[in-house]
C-alpha cells in the first residue's frame, strides 16, 4: 500500500491544492517550463496531437495542462445511437447502479444520493448506469458531452480532496462521494443525464464552458445554480468543462435507456469520443 493514501487523511487538502494552483498558474519561465518538462517526460505526454505542439509556447503549466487538441485528433463514434466517452483516461469502474449504489472498488461503494448531494436528485438514476473515468496527468483534460443536453442545474458539493489514484480508490471508503465535486444535471431527449466533475488532491480547479471557474472557491455548504430557461444546450461531443489538474468524471444514466459497451471494464483505456453506451 502506498504511504500517501493513509497520509491523505491528515494532510491539509485545500492548502496543498491552493499551493499547487499557485504553481500551476505561475508565469515564471523557469517554474512553468520545469513543470511542463517534468510531466511530459514522466508521464509520456504526446504533444504531437496538441493544437500547440511546442512545449515552450505555453504561458503557464495550467495552459499546457488544459491544452486543446488538433482538429480531428478525436472523433465521435459514427453510430448516431452511441453515447460518447466524455474524456481520455481509463475506466475506474462502470456498470449498473444497484439499488441506488455505485461500485467503487474492492467491496467499496457509495450511494448515488451521496454523490449527487440529494436523495431527490438521485431518484431518476436508481437502477440506472454509471461510468467512472479517471484522467491521468498525461491525458487531455477537457471533458465533453456524451449526448446532446440542456443544462438544468449545477450542484457544488463541498468535501475533501483525497487522491483519486488507484490505491486511494481501493482503500478510501466512499471516496468519490467525499471529495469536492461539481454535479452537472442535463435534460436530454431520453431523460436526465448527469456528469460529475470530481476534485482531487492537488487539483487546481474545475471550469465549465457556461460559467468559468467553479472550483475553487472551495465550498463549505451545498450550492445550487438553476439554469432552467437559459438555453444552455450543448451538443453531443461538445466541450463541457475542464480540470485544471487530473481527476475523475462520473456519468450517470437513467434505467432502461442504454446499454454499456460490453468491452468496457475496470482499467480499460479509453479515448474521448469512443462509444460509452448505445441507446436501446
Amino acid at each position: 500500500m502506498s504511504l500517501i493514501t493513509p497520509l491523505t487523511y491528515v494532510l491539509p487538502h485545500r492548502l496543498l491544492s491552493s499551493l499547487a494552483r499557485r504553481l500551476a498558474y505561475s508565469t515564471s519561465p523557469a517554474t512553468k517550463q520545469w513543470l511542463i518538462d517534468t510531466v511530459t517526460r514522466r508521464f509520456g505526454v504526446d504533444l504531437d496531437e496538441a493544437a500547440e505542439p511546442d512545449a515552450t509556447a505555453y504561458p503557464s503549466f495550467n495552459a499546457f495542462f488544459t491544452r486543446a487538441l488538433k482538429p480531428g485528433a478525436r472523433v465521435a463514434d459514427a453510430d448516431p445511437r452511441a453515447l460518447l466517452m466524455p474524456a481520455d483516461g481509463h475506466i475506474s469502474q462502470c456498470g449498473p447502479i444497484k439499488d441506488g449504489r455505485i461500485f467503487q472498488a474492492k467491496g467499496q461503494s457509495f450511494t448515488a444520493a451521496e454523490l449527487l448531494g440529494s436523495e431527490e436528485d438521485a431518484r431518476p438514476f436508481h437502477d440506472g448506469l454509471f461510468a467512472t473515468v479517471y484522467l491521468s496527468p498525461r491525458d487531455y483534460h477537457r471533458v465533453h458531452m456524451p449526448w446532446t443536453g440542456t443544462l438544468r442545474e449545477t450542484v457544488h458539493v463541498p468535501g475533501r480532496l483525497f487522491s483519486v489514484g488507484t490505491d486511494a480508490v481501493a482503500r478510501v471508503p466512499r471516496l468519490f462521494a467525499r471529495n469536492e465535486r461539481l454535479v452537472c444535471h442535463f435534460d436530454t431527449d431520453f431523460g436526465p443525464m448527469v456528469s460529475v466533475m470530481v476534485g482531487a488532491l492537488l487539483v487546481s480547479g474545475v471550469e465549465t464552458v457556461w460559467s468559468g471557474e467553479e472550483i475553487p472557491a472551495y465550498g463549505d455548504r451545498i450550492q445550487r445554480k438553476d439554469y432552467r430557461g437559459q438555453g444552455f444546450t450543448l451538443q453531443r461531443f461538445a466541450e463541457m468543462a475542464r480540470f485544471n489538474y487530473g481527476s475523475t468524471v462520473i456519468v450517470l444514466l437513467p434505467p432502461g435507456v442504454a446499454t454499456l459497451e460490453p468491452q468496457l471494464g475496470a482499467e480499460s483505456p479509453v479515448r474521448l469520443g469512443q462509444a460509452l453506451a448505445r441507446l436501446r
